[in-house]
């Protein structure tokens, strides 16, 4: 099983290149395409920690990072545990810290950039299921019997839900806590919506690092989307979060994203 250096995707051969990589949304290193394994991190000294964010939901991230190096989340619930968007390293340690917490229930990434090593998470776990968009299911680079495609909307424990506003990538996802941010709801946006720093606004966008936008169009739809749920809290996946007033600020964001893209502020430039 190979990792690609770049995003710290698990790939089951080395190919030439990373796909995910060579993509418009992501890049590959000017020097060339890079590789590692989990036995050469764990050597370099890599380890699991969890911090706590708000009550019953966890940060999981590699020290150092790996990769892309996301900000994975435990979220807890008395049914079971949700693993999202998995980090790009794993070890025994690391898998028995997150197992301290309960059963992970299923491992879930928003889109393709955020598959880490998803698989080799569930195999630490006990066998997890690993959903994958259906929608997004090309971009695999490590098939295994514990992934299971899915659409949403999915319950996939109660008062977690599923659902798939796309934009970044056609199956991009987020989760709906219904529970979180003392029961006035959580969004885990992953890159489909991007709260900004200083927690005030957010961004949307095809490539992040490309600075590639959305249209306006499919901004309103991916808004429209979220705001069928109710929420006052976002976290994106770093170390990134609108911690109140996030519906108010997402449509704040939203429409003026819409109107710079349709030109209503040429004047300024």
């Amino acid at each position: 099983m190979w990792i690609c250096k770049t995003c710290a995707v698990e790939h089951a051969a080395r190919p030439d290149v990373c796909a995910i990589c060579a993509d418009e949304r992501q890049w590959v290193p000017v020097d060339g395409q890079h590789w590692t394994t989990l036995e050469e991190l764990q050597a370099a000294g890599h380890k699991v920690r969890l911090t706590e964010r708000e009550p019953d939901l966890l940060a999981v991230e590699s020290e150092p990072g790996v990769g892309i190096d996301q900000q994975a989340k435990l979220l807890k619930t008395p049914a079971g545990n949700l693993l999202w968007d998995p980090i790009g390293y794993v070890d025994a340690d690391g898998a028995a810290l997150v197992r301290e917490h309960g059963e992970v229930k299923a491992i879930v990434a928003s889109h393709p950039h955020m598959y880490g090593v998803q698989v080799e998470w569930s195999r630490a776990l006990g066998g997890v299921p690993v959903l994958v968009a259906e929608a997004d299911q090309e971009w695999v680079a490590r098939p295994d019997p514990v992934i299971e495609t899915w659409t949403g909307p999915l319950e996939i424990l109660p008062g977690v839900t599923l659902f798939q506003p796309g934009g970044h990538f056609k199956g991009s996802a987020v989760v709906h806590w219904a529970a979180g941010a003392d029961g006035r709801g959580v969004l885990l946006s992953g890159d489909t919506i991007f709260p900004n720093p200083g927690g005030k606004s957010a961004s949307f966008m095809r490539s992040y690092p490309n600075r590639i936008p959305l249209s306006g169009a499919v901004v309103d739809r991916v808004t429209k989307a979220v705001e069928a749920y109710e929420f006052d809290r976002v976290y994106g996946n770093f170390d990134n979060v609108i911690s109140a007033d996030a519906r108010a600020i997402l449509r704040f964001s939203a429409d003026r994203h819409i109107a710079w893209t349709r030109g209503d502020y040429d004047h300024l430039t």
